[in-house]
């Protein structure tokens, strides 16, 4: 068994397809498919249950999960290089995952910059509304909503934000503009879907109201921006995000939300250069720029 065996397995485990694997891997899925299948013929079990929706693990593939983690966490040490003084010797591939408003608004704006300082840097960013795994590797640095409780996780605050309420011209010509927070009860409401709500910080819309109840629900922030500035209802949004749209009308504009974003990695990671460099450009940037999502930081 070489540590490549491992590389091709954890990459089909973490992605659940050997195309997408093989993307990930710089690949051909080919490729992919042949390393897996001598793979398992080498430790004489059947690791994965292939169908043509997408790769499952067997349960000798989940016991061997946990035993691929430790050598990836073992190889990717060994790796590391003492020092970063030298830009042009940061190299390799670094993941960001990101909830879609701010990764989509803010961090991908910055990406050309962190480029720059680091010609050799690959650099993919999943802007996505959902929770990712740094232990299974899914990102290799996450931004999340709130400050993480478990986990072998190392966690930098980067910034507080603040969220309002918010309309389109258009929805308030038709409907009015609500004169009380009790008010939004007669209204179009724009929020999360309840059931995909992956962590309690974004149940921030009954926080301007207890008695919220959405008639639009959207898992995107992005796509919630989209839909109350096309008159679709009252929303409350990222006021970062939306701060130059002429189109949209602060409801209530004293009353905000406010939450946290916060820079987060596995402790394993923390010896690899190309990760370090990039959590240290992450945290140096939106900090410079707080203003942009908290006026009063």
């Amino acid at each position: 068994m070489s540590w490549d065996d491992l590389r091709f397995f954890l990459a089909v485990a973490r992605e659940g397809q050997i195309l997408r694997a093989a993307q990930r891997l710089g690949t051909s899925q080919a490729r992919v498919n042949r390393r897996i299948t001598q793979f398992e013929e080498a430790v004489g079990a059947k690791l994965f249950d292939r169908r043509t929706v997408g790769c499952s693990l067997t349960r000798a593939g989940r016991s061997l999960m946990s035993n691929a983690l430790v050598a990836e966490e073992a190889m990717l040490r060994l790796r590391s290089i003492p020092g970063d003084s030298d830009p042009n010797q940061i190299s390799g591939t670094v993941r960001i995952g990101a909830p879609d408003g701010f990764g989509v608004t803010y961090l991908a704006a910055q990406l050309p910059k962190l480029r720059a300082l680091y010609p050799n840097l690959k650099v993919q960013l999943v802007p996505a509304p959902r929770a990712f795994s740094l232990s299974q590797r899914e990102a290799d640095i996450a931004i999340v909503i709130g400050r993480p409780q478990k986990g072998r996780l190392k966690a930098t605050k980067l910034t507080d934000y603040t969220l309002g309420l918010y309309a389109a011209k258009s929805y308030l010509a038709e409907h009015g503009t609500p004169q009380s927070i009790a008010d939004l009860g007669e209204h179009e409401l724009v929020g999360y879907v309840d059931d995909l709500i992956y962590t309690p910080e974004l149940e921030f819309n009954k926080s301007f109201w207890p008695g919220w109840k959405s008639q639009i629900e959207i898992s995107s922030a992005l796509a919630q921006v989209t839909a109350v500035r096309s008159g679709a209802g009252i929303g409350v949004l990222h006021d970062f995000s939306v701060r130059d749209d002429v189109g949209l009308i602060p409801i209530f504009p004293e009353t905000k939300a406010e939450r946290s974003y916060w820079v987060v990695w596995h402790e394993a990671m923390d010896a690899i250069p190309h990760v370090a460099v990039t959590t240290r450009f992450i945290i140096e940037t939106v900090r410079r720029d707080r203003r942009m999502f908290s006026p009063q930081s």
